[in-house]
């Protein structure tokens, strides 16, 4: 069994050379369109966590589903993004660069319904996250239907419902990287450092601090790793620098804060400075 001491640590500089530059003579169409599936009655915070991380992290266009009669708050909350509306049919998706699905949609049907229906017609990058690895662990009939380079970013308990429990941390750690070898997935392992596997090459990430441990953190990632999809990145680099940038955004944000006080959206306003110090 591997220990979590013998896998790497992404770096600054490992990071720094994954990042691409960004074109002069670009337009919002060069970085790509992100469908983001977030949000429902009274839970409409992580949508909008997850859509304003989106964008902080270079989406060119962001169209953000959600129930009809919560369209005011995206609507104010984040103008730059469209919207669909969970009642409707989604169609002609092949017009996305890249579908993030899961931050608080709930279990009900019409969520479970609509995933299905995703995962059936889209055959690009996808990540679940959330109350979508809640679903896939309720219906395992969805496991058929799930692309080649699908990132999963699950919490400590997420991957258990999806896995099976583990004795330890090295047991789980270990699980995940057996799985990535038999499963076309990237999986993002959340924890204390969070651990980044693909076809069984794991990397750490030892960037962020204990003020992440509060609700929205996760959506902010799944935003983040989204725009890096859509704008071309691969699953699996998507993956690191979208965790690594995470947690060096709550690093600076934390400058001005206590680990205590650090809110999520915090951590949306620090992703331009943790882009910075990455690149510089």
């Amino acid at each position: 069994m591997m220990s979590s001491e013998k896998i790497p640590y992404l770096t600054k500089e490992i990071i720094k050379g994954l990042i691409k530059p960004r074109v002069a003579d670009s337009h919002k169409g060069t970085y790509g369109h992100v469908l983001l599936v977030a949000g429902n009655k009274a839970r409409m915070g992580a949508a909008v966590l997850s859509a304003r991380a989106c964008l902080r992290t270079g989406t060119g266009l962001l169209t953000v589903n959600i129930p009809e009669e919560e369209r005011f708050i995206l609507q104010t909350t984040v103008p730059e993004a469209m919207l669909l509306f969970r009642e409707y049919k989604v169609t002609d998706l092949d017009k996305y660069s890249a579908i993030g699905i899961g931050p608080a949609i709930g279990l009900d049907t019409i969520s479970s319904e609509l995933m299905m229906d995703i995962l059936h017609q889209y055959k690009k990058s996808i990540l679940l996250d959330a109350d979508a690895l809640t679903i896939l662990s309720q219906h395992r009939d969805f496991w058929d239907l799930l692309p080649k380079g699908l990132v999963l970013t699950p919490h400590v308990k997420e991957f258990d419902r999806l896995f099976g429990e583990s004795d330890n941390k090295t047991a789980r750690i270990n699980k995940a990287i057996e799985l990535s070898k038999q499963y076309p997935w990237v999986i993002v392992l959340k924890d204390h450092e969070t651990l980044i596997v693909e076809n069984g090459e794991a990397w750490m990430s030892n960037t962020g601090n204990a003020g992440l441990a509060k609700g929205g953190s996760g959506d902010i990632l799944s935003g983040m790793i989204t725009a890096l999809l859509a704008q071309g990145y691969s699953p699996f680099t998507a993956a690191k620098i979208g965790v690594h940038l995470h947690g060096v955004a709550a690093d600076i944000a934390v400058k001005e804060q206590s680990l205590e006080s650090l809110l999520a959206s915090d951590v949306i306003e620090k992703i331009g400075a943790a882009f910075k110090e990455t690149e510089n």
